[in-house]
């Protein structure tokens, strides 16, 4: 007789997280997001909205052969050492139980192997820093949020879907080459953009597309031609404040560019943000191009096999790139920037560290 498959259990962290995304995402997601069972999101949150509160109800059934101690002792092992492989965590806790039981009372705790995400590995005094940053802004109310221009750069690859392939198959190599299972690749390289674009509150800033490197030149005269003007006009629409963001890059951080920026600052009235290097888990920007690069393969199907020479591929990416910026609905920026406190929070419950976002 087949039983049904375990609900998996979150940890409290996780718990935590889906609650805080929840008001930003739907739960799909939130689950690609986290790495879990869109189901599990799904389930828990209406949970969480039954009982207003994250516990779990007792469980029933038979006895675990490890003990509460045992099983916290495991626990203890597997997070001192997260890229041991279950059968040396096996032998080190020698707790006389098989590799499967000892994966059971992890994921009881929330605890399984996954991909090591990517993020920036971040130094002792840039993690200094992004708590002193998150201590500085914790009061902040979204209001004070809405004042910030938030700017980035990205690169965006005509050959790079960030959006899986998911297929129907059976657990074997015939089915797994099958021609209709494979995701092709492309025999020719392609082209990418540089593209410059900023937001405030639930308006859309300029967005620039850049053909060149971006030396302190280049983005000193790309600001004079479209952030200065943006910024006189939010004034003349009634903007109280008007607070620049942006990071560290070597051309936004050169003497030549921090004095132009303190210069047209005092002229035009608006401040710059002090920014934490190493953070773009702190700019909303990054999920405006997220949203933008999941976009334009889901709306151009053929974007990923674009042919012609790198300028045709290139022109074709600005007008379908340009297209779906101007799209973005004022609802999406007003949710990015409401979530600015759970970024913040996120940060000082990591001790300045990296954060999910």
């Amino acid at each position: 007789m087949r039983h049904p498959p375990q609900r998996m259990e979150l940890s409290e962290f996780q718990k935590g997280e889906i609650v805080a995304l929840s008001h930003l995402y739907p739960h799909r997601e939130i689950g690609r997001q986290l790495d879990i069972p869109h189901s599990t999101v799904s389930a828990f949150l209406n949970r969480y909205a039954d009982r207003e509160n994250c516990d779990n109800l007792p469980h029933t059934g038979r006895p675990h052969k490890t003990t509460s101690s045992d099983n916290h002792y495991l626990v203890r092992s597997a997070e001192s050492n997260t890229s041991q492989p279950l059968a040396q965590l096996r032998l080190d806790t020698n707790l006389g139980v098989s590799e499967q039981t000892n994966r059971q009372r992890l994921q009881e705790e929330g605890i399984a192997k996954y991909k090591a995400v990517k993020r920036p590995l971040l130094s002792e005094k840039q993690i200094a820093a992004r708590l002193k940053w998150a201590r500085e802004h914790r009061d902040w109310s979204v209001e004070q949020w809405r004042s910030i221009i938030w700017s980035d750069e990205t690169m965006v690859r005509n050959q790079h879907d960030s959006r899986p392939k998911l297929i129907f198959r059976r657990r074997n190599k015939r089915e797994k080459y099958d021609p209709k299972n494979v995701q092709p690749k492309s025999g020719y390289g392609g082209a990418s953009q540089m593209v410059w674009a900023c937001f405030v509150g639930d308006k859309l800033g300029p967005i620039v597309f850049v053909d060149s490197s971006i030396t302190k030149e280049v983005y000193i005269n790309m600001l004079a031609d479209t952030l200065l003007p943006f910024i006189d006009v939010l004034y003349a629409d009634g903007q109280a404040s008007i607070v620049f963001q942006q990071d560290n890059a070597t051309p936004h951080s050169s003497p030549v560019t921090r004095k132009w920026l303190e210069d047209e600052a005092k002229k035009h009235g608006f401040s710059i943000m002090h920014w934490p290097s190493n953070s773009p888990d702190l700019n909303p920007m990054e999920h405006l191009w997220s949203h933008i690069k999941r976009e334009l393969h889901r709306q151009y199907p053929d974007t990923w096999q674009l042919k012609g020479s790198p300028d045709t591929i290139r022109s074709i990416l600005k007008e379908r790139i340009h297209k779906i910026w101007w799209d973005i609905g004022f609802t999406v920026l007003e949710r990015l920037i409401e979530s600015m406190p759970h970024h913040v929070r996120a940060v000082l419950d990591a001790r300045g560290n990296v954060t999910g976002y």
